[in-house]
C-alpha cells in the first residue's frame, strides 16, 4: 500500500470511529431515572427495576440537587449497593456500562460495589447506605 492510500485509509477509519462509537454507546442499554429527594433520602421506587418485563440490574439516578448521578446495582430483591458516579481519581463522572463504571478521563473502572479494578485511581467511589422501605430504595445522602 501507497503512502497517500494508506494516509486516505486511516483518515476514513478515524472518521467511521468518530461518528460510529457515539451510536454504538448508544446501544449499552441504561436505564435513567429522576428521583426525589425527601429529607436525607433519595427516594427510588422499586418498580423502576422492571423493564419490558424484565428485571434489571442495574439504574442510573439523577436529581438536579445532586452533581453527579448515583449507580444503583441490584444484587438480589433486597440488596442493593449505591454509588456516586464521580470518580475518585481527578472527579470526573464516570459511566455506567453494565456491572463496571468507567472514567472516560483517564479510563480508572471501578465494579458495582464501588472499588477499584483498573487505575489511575487508588481510592473506592463513595458509597452510599440503602434501606428499602415499602416500595422504595431510601438511599441516604446524609454523610457517613
Amino acid at each position: 500500500m501507497k503512502r497517500k492510500e494508506f494516509i486516505k485509509t486511516c483518515g476514513y477509519a478515524c472518521l467511521g470511529a468518530t461518528v460510529f462509537a457515539p451510536l454504538l454507546q448508544a446501544c449499552v442499554s441504561t436505564k435513567s431515572i429522576t428521583a426525589s429527594i425527601k429529607g436525607e433520602n433519595l427516594l427510588v421506587p422499586l418498580s423502576n427495576f422492571e423493564k419490558d418485563g424484565k428485571i434489571l440490574k442495574y439504574l442510573v439516578v439523577n436529581n438536579p440537587q445532586l452533581q453527579y448521578p448515583i449507580y444503583v446495582f441490584r444484587f438480589s430483591e433486597s440488596n442493593y449497593t449505591a454509588l456516586y458516579m464521580q470518580c475518585s481519581h481527578q472527579g470526573n463522572e464516570v459511566t455506567a456500562y453494565g456491572e463496571k463504571l468507567v472514567c472516560s478521563a483517564h479510563g480508572s473502572e471501578f465494579d458495582n460495589k464501588g472499588n477499584v479494578t483498573s487505575g489511575p485511581a487508588s481510592s473506592p467511589l463513595r458509597r452510599f447506605q440503602t434501606n428499602l422501605n415499602n416500595k422504595n430504595i431510601l438511599i441516604s445522602l446524609k454523610e457517613a
